[in-house]
Protein backbone atom coordinates (compact mmCIF):
# COMPACT_ATOMS: atom_id res chain seq x y z
CA UNK A 1 0.00 0.00 0.00
CA UNK A 2 1.25 3.47 -0.86
CA UNK A 3 0.60 6.11 1.80
CA UNK A 4 1.15 9.85 1.59
CA UNK A 5 1.60 11.75 4.85
CA UNK A 6 1.09 15.50 4.85
CA UNK A 7 3.23 16.86 7.64
CA UNK A 8 6.74 15.58 8.34
CA UNK A 9 6.95 16.66 11.96
CA UNK A 10 7.31 14.30 14.89
CA UNK A 11 3.81 12.89 14.41
CA UNK A 12 4.17 12.34 10.67
CA UNK A 13 7.59 10.73 11.02
CA UNK A 14 6.37 8.38 13.76
CA UNK A 15 3.46 7.27 11.60
CA UNK A 16 5.82 6.77 8.67
CA UNK A 17 8.15 4.52 10.67
CA UNK A 18 5.25 2.36 11.80
CA UNK A 19 3.86 2.01 8.28
CA UNK A 20 7.24 1.25 6.75
CA UNK A 21 7.81 -1.34 9.46
CA UNK A 22 4.59 -2.97 8.33
CA UNK A 23 5.77 -3.14 4.72
CA UNK A 24 4.06 -0.09 3.22
CA UNK A 25 5.48 2.58 0.90
CA UNK A 26 5.42 6.04 2.46
CA UNK A 27 5.79 9.54 1.05
CA UNK A 28 6.31 12.40 3.55
CA UNK A 29 5.29 15.88 2.39
CA UNK A 30 6.09 19.16 4.14
CA UNK A 31 6.36 22.78 3.02
CA UNK A 32 8.91 23.61 5.72
CA UNK A 33 12.45 22.91 4.58
CA UNK A 34 13.54 22.47 8.19
CA UNK A 35 11.17 19.49 8.48
CA UNK A 36 12.69 17.65 5.53
CA UNK A 37 15.05 15.28 7.33
CA UNK A 38 15.45 12.10 5.25
CA UNK A 39 17.96 10.72 7.73
CA UNK A 40 15.16 10.47 10.32
CA UNK A 41 13.14 8.08 8.12
CA UNK A 42 15.57 6.92 5.43
CA UNK A 43 13.22 4.38 3.85
CA UNK A 44 10.54 6.98 3.09
CA UNK A 45 10.22 9.22 0.07
CA UNK A 46 10.41 12.93 0.89
CA UNK A 47 8.90 15.93 -0.88
CA UNK A 48 9.32 19.62 -0.08
CA UNK A 49 5.91 20.95 -1.08
CA UNK A 50 2.69 22.54 0.16
CA UNK A 51 0.02 19.87 0.68
CA UNK A 52 -2.70 22.49 0.09
CA UNK A 53 -1.59 23.24 -3.48
CA UNK A 54 -2.78 21.22 -6.46
CA UNK A 55 0.60 21.41 -8.19
CA UNK A 56 2.30 19.94 -5.13
CA UNK A 57 -0.14 17.06 -4.91
CA UNK A 58 0.29 16.39 -8.61
CA UNK A 59 4.04 16.26 -8.07
CA UNK A 60 3.41 13.81 -5.24
CA UNK A 61 1.42 11.58 -7.64
CA UNK A 62 -1.38 11.49 -5.12
CA UNK A 63 -3.59 9.63 -7.58
CA UNK A 64 -1.32 6.61 -7.06
CA UNK A 65 -1.77 6.63 -3.28
CA UNK A 66 -4.15 4.36 -1.41
CA UNK A 67 -4.26 6.57 1.68
CA UNK A 68 -3.57 10.17 2.59
CA UNK A 69 -2.85 10.98 6.23
CA UNK A 70 -3.10 14.69 6.99
CA UNK A 71 -0.92 15.04 10.07
CA UNK A 72 0.15 18.66 10.12
CA UNK A 73 -0.29 20.88 13.15
CA UNK A 74 -2.73 23.10 11.22
CA UNK A 75 -6.34 21.93 11.08
CA UNK A 76 -7.07 24.12 8.04
CA UNK A 77 -4.25 22.50 6.11
CA UNK A 78 -5.38 19.02 7.12
CA UNK A 79 -8.92 19.73 5.91
CA UNK A 80 -7.83 21.21 2.59
CA UNK A 81 -5.38 18.37 1.89
CA UNK A 82 -8.06 15.76 2.66
CA UNK A 83 -10.64 17.47 0.47
CA UNK A 84 -8.26 17.78 -2.49
CA UNK A 85 -7.09 14.20 -2.09
CA UNK A 86 -10.63 12.86 -2.12
CA UNK A 87 -12.25 15.09 -4.75
CA UNK A 88 -9.41 15.83 -7.16
CA UNK A 89 -7.23 12.72 -6.93
CA UNK A 90 -9.70 10.01 -5.91
CA UNK A 91 -7.66 8.77 -2.96
CA UNK A 92 -9.70 5.88 -1.51
CA UNK A 93 -8.98 6.60 2.17
CA UNK A 94 -8.18 9.79 4.04
CA UNK A 95 -7.26 10.22 7.70
CA UNK A 96 -7.26 13.67 9.28
CA UNK A 97 -5.48 14.75 12.45
CA UNK A 98 -7.57 17.04 14.66
CA UNK A 99 -5.39 19.44 16.63
CA UNK A 100 -8.08 21.52 18.29
CA UNK A 101 -11.20 19.80 19.74
CA UNK A 102 -13.50 22.64 18.65
CA UNK A 103 -12.71 21.80 15.02
CA UNK A 104 -13.54 18.11 15.25
CA UNK A 105 -17.02 18.54 13.76
CA UNK A 106 -15.45 19.82 10.53
CA UNK A 107 -13.50 16.60 9.97
CA UNK A 108 -16.27 14.78 8.15
CA UNK A 109 -17.06 13.33 4.74
CA UNK A 110 -18.15 16.80 3.63
CA UNK A 111 -14.48 17.82 3.85
CA UNK A 112 -13.23 14.56 2.39
CA UNK A 113 -12.19 13.04 5.72
CA UNK A 114 -13.01 9.35 6.11
CA UNK A 115 -11.51 9.03 9.59
CA UNK A 116 -10.57 11.74 12.04
CA UNK A 117 -8.10 11.26 14.86
CA UNK A 118 -8.42 13.67 17.76
CA UNK A 119 -5.50 13.47 20.18
CA UNK A 120 -7.41 15.15 23.04
CA UNK A 121 -10.31 12.74 22.66
CA UNK A 122 -8.03 9.69 22.50
CA UNK A 123 -6.14 10.80 25.60
CA UNK A 124 -9.33 11.41 27.58
CA UNK A 125 -10.72 8.07 26.40
CA UNK A 126 -7.58 6.29 27.56
CA UNK A 127 -7.90 7.91 30.98
CA UNK A 128 -11.54 6.85 31.22
CA UNK A 129 -10.72 3.36 29.97
CA UNK A 130 -8.10 2.98 32.68
CA UNK A 131 -10.49 3.73 35.55
CA UNK A 132 -13.97 2.82 34.28
CA UNK A 133 -15.57 -0.57 34.92
CA UNK A 134 -18.99 -1.32 33.50
CA UNK A 135 -19.16 1.91 31.48
CA UNK A 136 -18.94 2.28 27.72
CA UNK A 137 -15.83 4.23 26.73
CA UNK A 138 -15.86 5.47 23.15
CA UNK A 139 -12.42 5.04 21.59
CA UNK A 140 -12.98 5.76 17.93
CA UNK A 141 -15.71 6.97 15.59
CA UNK A 142 -16.14 5.48 12.13
CA UNK A 143 -17.44 8.15 9.78
CA UNK A 144 -18.85 5.52 7.48
CA UNK A 145 -21.57 3.38 9.00
CA UNK A 146 -22.42 5.60 12.00
CA UNK A 147 -20.66 3.23 14.40
CA UNK A 148 -18.12 3.56 17.18
CA UNK A 149 -15.31 1.40 18.49
CA UNK A 150 -16.05 1.17 22.21
CA UNK A 151 -14.59 -0.55 25.24
CA UNK A 152 -16.30 -1.89 28.33
CA UNK A 153 -14.68 -3.68 31.27
CA UNK A 154 -16.91 -6.43 32.64
CA UNK A 155 -17.73 -5.98 36.34
CA UNK A 156 -17.65 -8.93 38.73
CA UNK A 157 -21.44 -9.22 38.73
CA UNK A 158 -21.98 -9.08 34.98
CA UNK A 159 -24.56 -11.75 34.10
CA UNK A 160 -22.24 -13.08 31.38
CA UNK A 161 -19.16 -13.75 33.50
CA UNK A 162 -18.32 -17.44 33.09
CA UNK A 163 -20.52 -17.83 30.01
CA UNK A 164 -19.36 -18.33 26.41
CA UNK A 165 -19.05 -15.07 24.49
CA UNK A 166 -21.27 -16.53 21.79
CA UNK A 167 -24.18 -16.47 24.22
CA UNK A 168 -24.05 -12.71 24.72
CA UNK A 169 -27.19 -11.46 22.92
CA UNK A 170 -25.75 -8.25 21.51
CA UNK A 171 -28.21 -5.87 19.84
CA UNK A 172 -28.42 -5.84 16.07
CA UNK A 173 -25.53 -4.28 14.14
CA UNK A 174 -23.18 -4.74 17.13
CA UNK A 175 -20.08 -6.91 17.01
CA UNK A 176 -17.53 -8.13 19.55
CA UNK A 177 -14.13 -7.43 17.99
CA UNK A 178 -11.65 -8.66 20.57
CA UNK A 179 -11.13 -9.43 24.25
CA UNK A 180 -8.23 -8.02 26.28
CA UNK A 181 -7.25 -10.11 29.30
CA UNK A 182 -4.09 -9.99 31.42
CA UNK A 183 -2.23 -8.02 28.79
CA UNK A 184 -3.13 -10.48 26.03
CA UNK A 185 -5.35 -10.01 23.00
CA UNK A 186 -7.85 -12.79 22.29
CA UNK A 187 -9.84 -13.31 19.12
CA UNK A 188 -13.42 -13.91 20.31
CA UNK A 189 -14.26 -17.61 20.40
CA UNK A 190 -18.01 -18.25 20.72
CA UNK A 191 -17.24 -21.23 22.98
CA UNK A 192 -14.76 -19.42 25.22
CA UNK A 193 -16.21 -18.00 28.47
CA UNK A 194 -15.63 -14.35 29.30
CA UNK A 195 -14.21 -13.42 32.70
CA UNK A 196 -14.67 -10.61 35.18
CA UNK A 197 -12.55 -7.58 34.27
CA UNK A 198 -12.19 -8.68 30.66
CA UNK A 199 -12.01 -5.63 28.43
CA UNK A 200 -14.37 -6.11 25.51
CA UNK A 201 -13.82 -4.09 22.35
CA UNK A 202 -16.97 -3.80 20.28
CA UNK A 203 -18.25 -1.98 17.22
CA UNK A 204 -21.55 -0.42 18.24
CA UNK A 205 -23.90 2.11 16.60
CA UNK A 206 -24.18 5.18 18.81
CA UNK A 207 -27.88 4.61 19.46
CA UNK A 208 -27.13 1.13 20.83
CA UNK A 209 -24.43 2.12 23.34
CA UNK A 210 -26.85 2.46 26.27
CA UNK A 211 -28.38 -0.92 25.46
CA UNK A 212 -24.95 -2.59 25.48
CA UNK A 213 -24.16 -1.01 28.86
CA UNK A 214 -27.46 -2.25 30.32
CA UNK A 215 -26.85 -5.71 28.89
CA UNK A 216 -23.29 -6.21 30.11
CA UNK A 217 -23.39 -4.28 33.39
CA UNK A 218 -27.06 -3.99 34.47
CA UNK A 219 -26.34 -3.49 38.18
CA UNK A 220 -24.17 -0.47 37.44
CA UNK A 221 -26.86 1.28 35.41
CA UNK A 222 -30.07 0.89 37.43
CA UNK A 223 -31.37 4.23 36.24
CA UNK A 224 -31.16 2.92 32.66
CA UNK A 225 -32.84 -0.43 33.32
CA UNK A 226 -36.10 -0.69 31.47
Amino acid sequence: MRVAIAGAGAVGRSIARELIGNGHEVLLIDKNADSIKPERVPDAEWLLADCCEMSSLEEARLEDCDVLISATGDDKANLVASLLAKTEFGVPRTVGRVNHPNNEWLFSEAWGVDVNVSTPRIMSALVEEAVAVGDIVRLFTFRQGNANLVEITLPDDSPFVGKPSGLIPLPGNCALVTILRDGQVYVPDPEQPVEAHDELLLVVPEEQEDAVERLLAPSMHPEKTE
